[in-house]
């Protein structure tokens, strides 16, 4: 092994024992349990609320007798064959003398979208919003009444259907694969990969960075670090895998076989699987989201290295945060649409690049392509590293403000022969 490889995970294993054995590391490890216990507690109100206001929502149909039960079977017919889900909640009343469908309207207590009064052939309908779906529903529903008057006893179609024992492969679960990963490689990276800022700018508080940048080359410090934190993300990647197999192993054992293979055999024929294979899918993603990590990482560690205070932390990073939130945009438009010149540019875009190359590998075939995204990547992993390196070692080491990124030979012996 060369010296430089040496002194890089001599640093990263330094790094990783420093973050792992803390007592602070397991509320680190377990802060997703809180986030998913505020999700679902948002989630779950969300939905009690949604529920409620769908409960309360109707509309009124005021007819004659006869034509109570012809309106009732021709709603249970069409409920649940419309497409945009199901229409409010049709309410039935027998027409009586002084009825005033907008009296009806304004009745307390739920919301009425429409109201349809009068004879079939030509009702009034009063709807609270113009040309709303609620009234052309109730349009719809008189004249399906009418044209099955119209036709006599007719009997019913009797369709026969046939599953297709294979289905192939869903192109929208594709792509609701592909910005799956796009999301959980961004919330995974952004998550992990701003703890670089706050160690960096820790060490240099306490002297300690400047201790490990005399002792071994200051690229082996940065790239050490890096490797050191990918080693924890890793870790935390693994450990929550881990519990999830568990979980899943246990919800396997509390459920009836024979309910799983009724289900089973039951379920859509389409595949739900990405367009590369499960295995080279996964594997691509996990090699996506280290060079997300490295990138993102590299990037990090080169604000920490400028910023001297917590203030200019939060300051230099923002900016970084909303330029990633925009390749998180540019990255899901991108698995919104295989194959598009925004897809392509997203993946040549080196810091969108790793989230829209895991959302090609769910539509598209194709492999041999990754390993040139890789190498892409790593060598945009290498020049950050690089650049961050020299903007530490010019501005921070030298302790000037004057600095210039680039010195010329005459400006460093004019330097240090101000020094002597």
């Amino acid at each position: 092994m060369t010296p430089f490889l040496r002194n890089i995970l001599v640093v990263a294993r330094r790094d990783f024992l420093s973050i792992v054995a803390t007592p602070t590391f397991l509320l680190f490890l377990f802060a997703p349990l809180f986030m998913i216990g505020m999700g679902a507690l948002g989630g779950f109100g969300a939905s009690q609320l949604a529920d409620s206001a769908r409960g309360t929502g109707r509309v009124v149909a005021v007819v004659g007798p006869g034509d109570v039960e012809p309106l009732r079977e021709a709603d249970a017919r069409l409920r649940d064959a419309l497409p945009g889900g199901k229409p409010a909640t049709l309410e039935l009343r027998v027409a009586t003398s002084g009825v005033d469908p907008v009296t009806i309207a304004q009745e307390k207590g739920r919301d009425t979208y429409a109201v349809m009064i009068g004879p079939l052939a030509s009702p009034r309908i009063v709807e609270r919003e113009a040309n709303s779906r609620s009234g052309r529903y109730l349009a719809l529903l008189a004249t399906e009444v009418l044209r099955a008057r119209a036709a006599g006893s007719i009997a019913p179609a009797a369709p026969r259907f046939e599953s297709l024992t294979r289905g192939g492969t869903s192109i929208a679960a594709q792509q609701s694969i592909g910005f799956g990963a796009v999301f959980v490689i961004f919330l995974l990276t952004l998550l992990l990969a701003g703890q670089s800022v706050g160690m960096l700018a820790e060490e240099k508080g306490n002297k300690v960075i400047e201790i490990l940048a005399a002792a071994v080359p200051l690229e082996s410090v940065f790239l050490g670090k890096l490797i050191g934190l990918l080693g924890v993300a890793i870790l935390f990647i693994a450990f929550w895998m881990a519990m999830a197999a568990g979980a899943g192993f246990v919800a396997l054992t509390q459920i009836d076989p024979a309910s799983v293979a009724q289900a089973g055999a039951s379920a859509p024929q389409l595949a739900v699987a990405p367009a590369t294979g499960w295995p080279f899918f996964i594997l691509a993603a996990f090699l996506y989201f280290v060079m997300a990590f490295l990138l993102l990482g590299a990037v990090f560690l080169g604000v920490g290295a400028q910023a001297a205070t917590v203030r200019e932390i939060q300051m230099l990073s923002l900016p970084i945060t909303i330029f990633q939130v925009a390749m998180l945009s540019l990255s899901s438009a991108a698995a919104n649409a295989p194959g598009s010149r925004l897809a392509t540019i997203a993946q040549l875009i080196p810091f969108s690049s790793p989230l829209a190359m895991a959302a090609r590998a769910a539509t598209d075939d194709a492999k041999a392509v990754h390993l040139l995204a890789l190498g892409w990547q790593a060598i945009w992993v290498a020049l950050v590293v690089y650049l961050s390196v020299r903007l530490f070692r010019s501005g921070v080491l030298s302790g000037r403000r004057d600095w210039r990124f680039w010195k010329r030979t005459k400006d460093v012996a004019a330097d240090t022969a101000s020094r002597r």
